[in-house]
């Protein structure tokens, strides 16, 4: 499995988060926060896997890109940015030594939180 980042995903979040679209929720919410299958499923029969992709902030290169296992580090609910989910992200990507998606996903963290200059 080769895992990167998904550059128009992280520059969609950026957008996002500088538009004041998140949910500053607390780390342990993702579990509740996370779209569901059924959830994913709509979203992709309205919109398509482009704009799928984009709430994803990890690509497997191996994957076919109409698949859902294509797509790794959710971060939102098709709407917002969630602070949960970019915790969530950054914790998982750096214990699997993703550095590019850990570097990625920190700075966002960043933004969320107001630590960027």
């Amino acid at each position: 499995m080769t895992v990167k980042l998904n550059k128009t995903a992280f520059d969609h979040a950026k957008s996002l988060v500088r538009k004041g679209q998140t949910a500053m929720d607390e780390r342990d919410d993702w579990s509740e926060h996370a779209p569901t299958a059924d959830q994913e499923n709509s979203y992709l029969d309205k919109h398509g896997w482009r704009e799928y992709g984009q709430w994803y902030l990890g690509i497997d290169t191996e994957m076919d890109e109409e698949t859902k296992g294509h797509y790794k580090f959710p971060y939102g609910d098709f709407r917002r940015v969630h602070r949960c989910g970019v915790i969530s992200a950054e914790s998982r990507a750096a214990q699997n030594d993703y550095d590019d998606i850990t570097k990625a996903v920190k700075e966002l963290h960043e933004l969320l939180d107001g630590d960027h200059a």
